[in-house]
């Protein structure tokens, strides 16, 4: 059994920060994680890539020779992908142990988890190979200056929660860049009635019944929570990293592998 997090998110919300933070902090724990970038257009890496989709395709040959545009083309890179799940995908995935922790960086456009199959069947590909995978939905705590864009956040989590039917673990990122973090306490242990009042305040009459079902949505089913994440804190990518092994039994049936190391250099010291 192997075991995989899905890392996604809207453009620009710290998706391969993330996974490079990620990447230095198990090398500290003398963990192995091998990340694999799903993202075409990607160009530099803070962290090893272990498997690249630009192996496979590129995007910018693809906008160069068929003409697409950057959404378009991306669109096409993962449906290329998608065709090749039982060949290149297996091939690259039969060269990892049974047990093995992937990390898969993936493209930022929202379309991807939210309605289009790619995933979804890249996802399942997964699960046939037999690995438990969980969503990491990395969102950015400078989105979350107020309610409406909250609740737009939220939404957002909760398409891709639906669209992809896994374990889902959501990140509020940057915290390090956030100069209050007063500010977001009412996001990260939300009050409904209060976030119902703001939400009245800031839209028309008209929508206060919606207001009230969206508020009731996030609220009485606890479909949607966040979990900060501080990448200069190493105890919070680690409060982080355990809430994502939890969810995928990561350590239940699998001994924590580590690198090899030099006992006699260590007996020296």
């Amino acid at each position: 059994m192997g075991y995989a997090q899905l890392v996604i998110g809207p453009a620009g919300s710290g998706k391969s920060t993330y996974c490079s933070s990620l990447y230095r902090h198990c090398e500290t724990m003398r963990r192995t994680i091998n990340i694999i970038n799903l993202d075409p257009a990607a160009e530099n890496f803070d962290y090893p890539v272990a498997v690249d989709i630009r192996e496979l395709i590129n995007l910018e040959d693809v906008m160069d020779e068929l003409g697409l545009g950057p959404n378009g083309g991306l669109i096409y890179c993962m449906e290329e992908l998608e065709d090749n799940l039982d060949d290149w995908l297996t091939e690259k995935l039969d060269d990892f142990l049974d047990d093995d922790y992937l990390v898969f960086d993936c493209p930022g456009q929202i379309e991807l988890f939210s309605h289009v199959p790619v995933l979804k069947n890249f996802v399942e590909h997964l699960q046939r190979k037999s690995f438990n995978v969980c969503v990491v939905y990395l969102l950015d705590s400078q989105f979350m200056t107020d309610v409406t864009k909250f609740i737009s956040g939220c939404l957002s989590s909760l398409s891709a929660m639906i669209q992809l039917e896994l374990p889902h673990v959501n990140i509020m990122s940057k915290m390090d860049l956030v100069k209050n973090k007063k500010d977001l306490d009412d996001f990260l242990s939300p009050e409904p009635q209060m976030l119902l009042s703001q939400l009245n305040r800031r839209m028309a009459p008209q929508f206060e019944k919606l207001n009230k079902a969206l508020i009731d949505l996030v609220d009485e089913y606890s479909m949607v929570s966040f979990i900060p994440l501080d990448l200069r804190k190493e105890n919070s990518i680690q409060y982080v990293l355990s809430q994502i092994d939890m969810s995928i039994q990561y350590g239940e049936d699998a001994d924590v592998k580590v690198k090899d190391f030099d006992i006699d250099a260590d007996d020296d010291e």
